[in-house]
Formats: structure tokens, sequence, C-alpha cells
């Protein structure tokens, strides 16, 4: 990298300042300015990205070691399944005479009603307290709110 001290810099205005000229030196700069945070901003997105896609290669590995430890434990799981089953029918095979064993199944559930009143709006406030204290229990129509607010005719 440069190695730009104040005393270099301060030389670098000054020859800037004697080429250029005092009048067009601050659009210059500014230009200046302006170019060099679109390049910090520029390099700024390409470590980002490449911080992304590394990210996301350590995600991909970890992802597929999930996979293979996932599959492992099925595969485990499944033969000692299968071996229980086994050990199972050889104990039970004795017991229920000529009859074949067979496994055990749950009775499927029965519906119950789940008790609610759907079009019935459930609220915090009790109806009772609304109405002590004087709060809109009712939204009114656009209609509704001028016909009733409307004033009175004077006969």
């Amino acid at each position: 990298m440069l190695d730009l001290g104040i005393s270099k810099i301060a030389l670098i205005g000054v020859v800037a300042l004697i080429v250029i000229g005092p009048e067009k030196l601050p659009r210059v700069a500014r230009t200046l300015g302006t170019m060099l945070g679109k390049a910090q901003r520029y390099v700024a997105d390409v470590k980002a990205e490449v911080n992304r896609s590394m990210d996301l290669d350590e995600l991909k590995k970890m992802k597929e070691t999930m996979e293979d430890a996932a599959r492992g434990v099925e595969q485990s799981v499944q033969s000692s399944a299968i071996d229980f089953e086994k050990d199972w029918n050889n104990t039970t095979a004795g017991l229920m005479g000529d009859e074949a064993v067979k496994p055990w199944e749950p009775p499927p559930p029965s519906y119950k009603h789940p008790g609610k009143k759907w079009r019935l709006k459930q609220t915090a406030m009790p109806q009772w307290y609304k109405s002590k204290s004087g709060t809109r229990t009712r939204a009114l129509s656009g209609a509704a709110r001028v016909a009733r607010y409307r004033p009175k005719p004077l006969n």
C-alpha cells in the first residue's frame, strides 16, 4: 500500500493547487472524493460477495454431513426395528395357538366437535362493561353515520 504521511499529502495538495488552480480545485476534489467513495463501496461489495459464497460453500458442506448422519441414523433405526419385529414374532408365535398374531393397530380417531361458535366474535372486554362505560359496540356505515348526526330541520 502507499505510505502517505501528512507531509506528503500536504505536498500533493500544494502541487494540485498550483497545477489546477484555486477555482477548479474544490470541484476536482469533490469529484475525486465521490470516485474514491464509489471505489470503496465496490471493493466492499466484492468482499461481501466473496464472504457470502464462502459461507454458502460451508453451509452446503454442513448440509451434506447432516444428511449423511441422518441417513445413518435412519438405517440403524430401520435395522433395529426389523430385528425387534423378528424377535417379537418369535416370542409371540406360540401364545395365540393357531391364530396368526396381528400387529396392534390403534382405533381410528373419532370426530370431536370443537364447541366453538365460529360466527360469534370473542372479545376481551365484557359486553356489560362496554355498555356501562359508553364504548361503541357496533360500527356505523358512512350513510348511517350521516343519517344519525344530520341536524334536525327547524319547523
